[in-house]
This record gives structure tokens, sequence and C-alpha cells, in this order.
């Protein structure tokens, strides 16, 4: 179809009403125009992924936890929306505050933050984390999970996700508040894109001083990535803001295309809602169509 002729589907006047469904909502939001219309074809484009059973990798960047999103996640998870996951540290670290009842609180972002520091409250944007109750604590958590008992064997993050899961399910106050306890119910495995960039990898400091060695065996790990790309049917990637997950999840297709030099990765479906631009050249702004390029 030819876009530089005027042809197209009507654009609504939008009604909304009560009894109004989420499928109606997405019909009308795919039916307008701007960002309305690319949420609604997201949403249809999600929906599609999940009926024709493809294998669906969520990534999620930033610090997206300390604002309570976990819990979405783990609703993605219950209802196998989802089947595996690349995130930051930061965002399971932050989730397993709530998991063992640590304090997180609204607070403000027009502050004088040196005020803040005198009164031990660690402000990320509008969030709220005491230094003490909350990040002191963690810490020693963290730092309890993976001490001595842990296995000197190589490892992956996911299989280090996994542990915490197991742990802080069988430990903590409020394990049904974390989605990495549900990921190990559910054994969808959540991979750390950047584990060293992160207060975990701080807290295996204490141990490594003692002389204790973590074997993080990455090779093994993005082998994995292509792998589970590789065995599926079809696949595809949601991808919540971008950054080094972002970029974890499609280097699935260089690894098989371009290394392996198989002419099989990329994937099926790709959804991206991202608020960077594409002009600065950064990866979390590069657009899907110039991720064709690359496998």
């Amino acid at each position: 179809m030819d876009p530089h002729k005027f042809h197209g589907k009507d654009i609504p006047h939008i009604k909304l009403d009560p009894k109004m469904t989420i499928e109606d909502l997405v019909e009308v939001f795919s039916r307008s125009g701007f960002n309305g219309r690319k949420l609604g074809e997201a949403a249809k484009l999600y929906a599609r992924m999940i009926k024709e059973n493809a294998t669906i990798c969520l990534t999620v960047s930033g610090a997206m936890t300390p604002v309570g999103f976990g819990g979405i996640i783990k609703s993605l998870i219950e209802r196998g929306f989802i089947d595996w996951i690349i995130t930051t540290g930061a965002n399971v670290y932050h989730e397993d505050h709530f998991a063992w009842g640590l304090p997180v609180k609204q607070g403000h972002f027009d502050v004088d933050d040196m005020k803040l520091y005198e009164n031990e409250i660690v402000r990320i944007r509008d969030v709220y984390i005491k230094f003490y109750e909350t990040l002191e604590a963690q810490d020693q958590i963290i730092q309890k999970m993976f001490g001595k008992d842990f296995p000197d064997k190589p490892f992956t993050t996911a299989e280090f996700c996994n542990l915490m899961g197991k742990l802080s399910k069988e430990k903590s106050k409020y394990p049904e508040k974390s989605f990495i306890t549900t990921a190990y119910d559910y054994d969808v495995p959540v991979y750390i894109s950047t584990l060293k960039d992160s207060s975990l990898a701080l807290n295996l400091a204490v141990q490594r001083l003692q002389g204790k060695i973590y074997n993080l065996d990455f090779v093994r790990e993005i082998i994995e990535h292509a792998a589970i790309l590789f065995n599926s049917k079809k696949s595809g990637i949601v991808e919540i803001g971008g950054g080094v997950p972002k970029n974890t999840a499609q280097q699935t297709g260089p690894l098989l295309d371009q290394i392996l030099r198989r002419n099989d990765g990329g994937q099926n479906y790709i959804i991206q809602i991202t608020d960077a631009r594409p002009d600065t050249g950064g990866l979390s702004g590069a657009t899907l169509q110039e991720g064709k390029s690359w496998g």
C-alpha cells in the first residue's frame, strides 16, 4: 500500500463508555494516532505473540522495581505471558526489599539532597529508601545468600537469581511480593545483563576480600540466550527501556547469524517502549528498523 496516497482507517471521534472492555480501549487507541496508536498496536502485537505461543523475552532497564513495578512482572510470569527475563542488577536488588519487608516510600524530587543525606534517606527520583533500614539490611541479606556456602563452580546470572529466589521464598517475610521468587516457582530464567554494575556485585566484594572466588561464566550465558532463540519456533521481545538488557536480548541474532554463521538468527516480533531519541546514536533509542541490519 502506497503511504503517499490518501487512504487508511478513519480516525474515530473517541467516546468513552463505562462498559468498555480492555479490548475495546486497545482498539480505540490503535485506530487513533501518535503514541496512542503505537500503544494500541503494541498491545495487539503482544496478544498475537501470546496466541501464537512465541517464546517471549522481557527486558527491563533502569530501576523500575523501586516504584513497585515488580508486581506487574510477577503477574506476567504467573499468567505465562513471558518465558525469560533480562534485566539490571538494580531491578533485582531493589525488588528483594519488598519480599523482606524493607521500607520504600513515596518522596519528592524537588528537595535538598544534602538534607536527605543527613537524614539517611537515599532518593531515586521521587522514591525514598532508608540507608540503614533498607539498603544496609538488604546488603546483609545478599552477603549471607552468596557467602561461604555459595558454590565455587562457574555460574550464570540466571543461576544466581534462581538461588536468590529460592532463599527469599524460604526465608523472607513476604515471598509473594517478588517477581524473583515467582520466577523461581515457575522456572523462568532471570538474567542480569551487567551484574558487576549493581549493588548485588558490590556485596560479593566482602567475601572476595576474604579469598572466595566468584566465577561468572558469561560466555555460557550468552550461548544460553542464543539457544533459547534457536530452539523457539517463534520468538519475541518486549523491551521496557533500552540499555544493556535490550542489547543482550537482541545480540542473540548476530551471535547465530554473524558469529556462528548459521543464518537463522533474529526475532519474529519486538515491542520497544522507550523515551530515548534515535538521533543520538545510543542503543536505547535505536529503532527496531535499524536493528534489522544487525541480523
